[in-house]
This record gives structure tokens, C-alpha cells and sequence, in this order.
């Protein structure tokens, strides 16, 4: 099992893959020279603003200084992360933690980490898993996030809507929660109508395409619902390049979420209508839990959405991220 493991970790470090590792001190057993090894399994930086202010956040606080001898693994498909996670029980972390890419296949990794005596806490996102598996979870509600943001879109009080509806990382617990609250209202609704629903994956430049493709194809629509920021960005750049009016008072609603400070700047200027909060510092709870015990097995965290007819310069500078 242990020459397997070796292989798959091997293949996932070697190739054209999106995955990197890089460790500090990553030599020796567990809680050498007094440090709490932990191993973090995240998605990958560059994914969005959203995460590359949580990695900057786990790096922050997971540091020598703070008692920790830190090592870091990226990617956002979940065999590769599994992998990762496999290599770091081979290396007798005392703590694994993890922001899963997606929310199945992990009770197998787990159930080794169990027997090997290592603690498992999630953060940012949930997976399907017996609880009994993990020590703690520090997670956003997703699906709270969509029905806060889908209730906002009925309060517009649209005589039909019309929706291209841009996904991100299919199975991904962002993805899952922000679909879910929009599916069932176009369930459920005679003038709510999805024109495309396609997985941009996150990134704004695919996000564009889809978009495009709307625009090419004559189709109407006057709602954007983009699962994050940066493709919201993207939707917007066809726009622009077509000519179409968005925002406060226009032709097309745009949405985003994870509230990058340059999206909530849009809102204020009018050119986006709503953001939803997807907040990303969820280390300093993560360390609360391994220094002196896990008081919840779940702690959800607090989130707001923002309209841009009320947002404020102050929303900015506070939320933004």
C-alpha cells in the first residue's frame, strides 16, 4: 500500500498538473523540535481573491513562530488532494487540515488519518463524511450564501428573469450551496428561466466565453449569477464588449460573491448589483481548536450579502478582501 501511495504521490508532483507542495521544515517525526506538524491541503491560490487571501491567512498564522512546522499542498481535483493527504500521514502530521476540492471520496483518507492518530479539521468547505472522522469544521454555509443571494434577486421584483447562471468547480461545497438556492427557485417559478448554466471552473476568462456564447446566440437575458467573483468579471468583460448596460438601473443584474474589495468597489460605482460575503479567516479558529480543544464540532462563519443601492465606502474597506 505504502510503494501505491508513493506512486500516486509521485504522479501528482511530476507533470503538467495544476498541484504544488512546499514545505518548511518538513524533516522529521512528529512534533520535532517541540512544533505541531500540520499538513494543509487547500485549492489552488490562484484560483481566486477568495483564495489566495485564506491561503495568505493559513500561512500567517501557521508559521514557526506560532509553534508550527508547516507544510502546504494545492489543487483543486480531489484525487490529487487525496494523494497529498495520504503523504502527509506517511509523514506523521499531527494535524491534517483541509479545504476539500470536492465534497466526496475523502472517508478512506480519513479512516487512515483515524487510525494513525492524526486529527483532522476541515475548513472552508464541507465534504460527506461521518463526522466521527473529523475533529472540527470551520466552514462557510453555503447554501446559505445562495438563498441569501437568490432572495435578493426575487426582491428585484423582475416581471421575467432570465438567467445565465455560470458555475464554479462542479461538486466543489461553494458550487453545490450557490446552485442549489437558484435551481429550486427556477423549479419552482413560471417567469424564472435559466438561458445557460455551464462550469467556468472559477476563472473569468472561460466565464467571458460562456457569455459570449449567449450574446452570439441571440438568446435574451437580463440576470448574470456568477458563482464568484472573477467570473463575474469575466461575464462583465462580454458585456462591455458587446455594449450592453449592466448594473443599478440597466440591462443586465450582475452578481458575484467572496466580495474581493475591487468587486465591492463595482457595486459602489453602480456597475454591479449585489456580492455575497464568503469570508476566507478561518485560521486563527483552526489554531484556537488545536491549542486548547475544539469547544463545537461546526463553527459556521458569519457572512452578510450587499446590494449596491445600499453598500457603503466604509462596507468596502471593512469586507473587502
Amino acid at each position: 500500500m505504502k510503494k501505491l501511495v508513493k506512486i500516486l504521490v509521485s504522479s501528482v508532483l511530476v507533470g503538467a498538473m495544476a498541484f504544488s507542495m512546499c514545505a518548511c521544515n518538513a524533516a522529521g517525526g512528529k512534533k520535532s523540535n517541540g512544533k505541531i506538524k500540520v499538513g494543509i491541503i487547500n485549492n489552488d491560490p490562484n484560483e481566486s481573491g477568495y483564495r489566495t487571501a485564506n491561503d495568505k491567512d493559513m500561512k500567517a498564522t501557521f508559521t514557526e513562530a506560532n509553534g508550527y512546522e508547516a507544510s502546504f499542498a494545492y489543487s483543486l481535483k480531489n484525487d490529487e488532494q487525496i494523494a497529498a493527504a495520504q503523504k502527509f500521514i506517511q509523514d506523521e502530521v499531527d494535524y491534517l487540515l483541509i479545504s476539500a476540492a470536492g465534497v466526496s471520496g475523502w472517508d478512506g483518507v480519513l479512516e487512515q488519518a483515524k487510525k494513525a492518530g492524526i486529527k483532522v479539521i476541515l475548513f472552508d468547505r464541507t465534504i460527506d463524511a461521518s463526522p466521527d472522522l473529523y475533529e472540527a469544521s470551520i466552514v462557510s454555509d453555503m447554501d446559505k450564501e445562495g438563498e441569501t443571494a437568490v432572495n435578493w434577486l426575487a426582491s428585484q421584483n423582475l416581471s421575467e428573469y432570465n438567467v445565465i447562471h455560470i458555475q464554479g468547480v462542479m461538486g466543489s461545497s461553494a458550487q453545490q450551496g450557490r446552485s442549489k438556492a437558484l435551481d429550486t427557485k427556477v423549479a419552482a417559478e413560471a417567469n424564472w428561466n435559466i438561458v445557460k448554466q455551464q462550469t467556468a471552473e472559477w476563472n473569468a476568462e472561460t466565464a467571458q466565453q460562456i457569455v459570449q456564447s449567449v450574446i452570439d446566440s441571440g438568446e435574451k437575458f437580463n440576470v448574470i449569477y456568477a458563482e464568484n467573483d472573477d467570473m463575474a468579471k469575466g461575464a462583465v468583460q462580454a458585456l462591455d464588449k458587446a455594449n450592453i448596460s449592466h448594473g443599478v438601473g440597466k440591462d443586465v443584474i450582475v452578481m458575484g460573491f467572496d466580495c474581493n474589495k475591487w468587486a465591492l468597489e463595482e457595486l459602489v460605482a453602480g456597475n454591479w448589483n449585489y456580492d455575497g460575503q464568503c469570508n476566507p479567516f478561518q485560521a486563527s479558529y483552526i489554531d484556537d481548536i488545536i491549542k486548547n480543544g475544539a469547544k463545537q464540532k461546526t463553527v459556521i462563519m458569519e457572512e452578510k450579502g450587499f446590494d449596491a443601492s445600499t453598500i457603503t465606502k466604509d462596507d468596502v474597506e471593512k469586507y473587502g478582501i
